[in-house]
């Protein structure tokens, strides 16, 4: 089946769920002008991306069980792991909902952000939380009779405050309208993003179909885990070199991590590597909304050799994943191939 195919496979089961919500809202009493506006917030936020980490959950357990394609999968099996995908679309939701509002974003996967839509304001943060409430009662009407309910609520519950850890220390590091590079450090970069990212983009699709699957071993979840917290931090890494040296006809858009204040691996590299004097560029150009100050910190970043500091960091890293995943144990039923399905989609990523 093509990604194509599989996105809308995927994509079909999303209006079930729509409806599955709004009858329990209808159960409630709510009225209709109220289940119309959650039913708004639902189709605008949740099934415009990418679907990655939902169709992750789908391609994982297909490997874990040795299926060959998802034609193999029983229509149940399909429903409830498309199920448990949508519950990590709907936690990207209300991640997303929310942060464009503490970050006063414009515009999100080429629409308004929600907050900005007419009428909505501020409503949005409450449609934040309906998001996330979303997911618990899906767990709840499709896997309360499955021994492995518990551990679902548990990793959702554990993944989202790991999230929410990771967006802390990024806005305090970072606030957009005040500059302070003293904050910044390779070291706190790398908190932010293992938390911020990595846990709810990488480990938490593999955890779920793992579960689904039956492979609920401790050591097994360890050794997703050691592979695929750091495969999060390398992807975010790519992201942050992109953004800074990758052609904006490749990656799809213009970087503004400079201009933004983004406490970014690329800025973070350069401190640690900088004269007193690229120092004084930085603390002065750094997080400015003005081109030729973005200019001045390229230039730095240029000397300092960034671009080649960062393809070292790739082949060294792509290299320490491949021996870890050489070395997984599978007596107790998880494969290494689900992991080096992971990193063969991110390795070498030119967007």
């Amino acid at each position: 089946m093509s990604k194509a195919d599989k996105r809308d496979k995927f994509l079909s089961v999303f209006p079930k769920l729509v409806d599955e919500l709004k009858s329990i809202l209808s159960g409630y009493g709510m009225t209709e002008d109220a289940i119309q506006w959650y039913e708004n917030s639902l189709n605008y936020n949740t099934p415009g991306g990418k679907l990655n980490r939902g169709l992750s959950v789908v391609d994982t357990y297909a490997i874990l069980k040795g299926k060959d394609s998802y034609a193999e999968l029983s229509e149940e099996e399909y429903f409830k792991l498309a199920m448990l995908g949508w519950c990590i679309e709907l936690l990207q939701a209300y991640f997303l909902v929310a942060d464009d509002m503490m970050d006063k974003s414009i515009t999100r996967r080429g629409q308004p952000c929600w907050y900005r839509v007419a009428e909505v304001g501020e409503i949005a943060i409450n449609d934040a939380f309906m998001l996330e409430g979303a997911i618990y009662c899906l767990l709840k009407n499709h896997f309360k009779q499955e021994k492995y309910y518990v551990d679902l609520l548990e990793l959702f519950h554990d993944v989202t405050f790991q999230t929410e850890l990771g967006q802390l220390l990024d806005l305090i590091t970072a606030p957009e309208e005040r500059v302070d590079l003293s904050k910044f450090s390779l070291e706190r970069h790398s908190f932010i993003v293992r938390f911020k990212t990595a846990y709810y983009s990488f480990y938490l699709p593999v955890a779920l179909a793992m579960y689904a699957a039956g492979i609920n071993d401790e050591r097994d979840l360890k050794q997703a885990r050691d592979v695929l917290i750091p495969l999060g931090e390398y992807f975010q890494i790519q992201d942050d070199f992109l953004d800074c040296f990758g052609k904006p006809e490749d990656i799809g858009k213009i970087g503004t991590d400079i201009q933004d204040n983004k406490c970014s691996w690329v800025v973070n590299t350069a401190l640690k590597l900088c004269s007193t004097e690229q120092r004084q560029v930085l603390d002065t150009n750094y997080g400015k909304k003005d081109s030729e100050c973005e200019a001045k910190c390229k230039q730095v970043f240029s000397e300092l050799k960034i671009d080649a500091i960062y393809h070292d960091y790739e082949e060294k890293t792509a290299h320490d994943l491949r021996n870890l995943i050489q070395s997984t144990d599978e007596s107790r039923g998880f494969k290494g191939q689900v992991l080096s399905a992971f990193l063969d989609k991110v390795y070498k990523r030119q967007k």
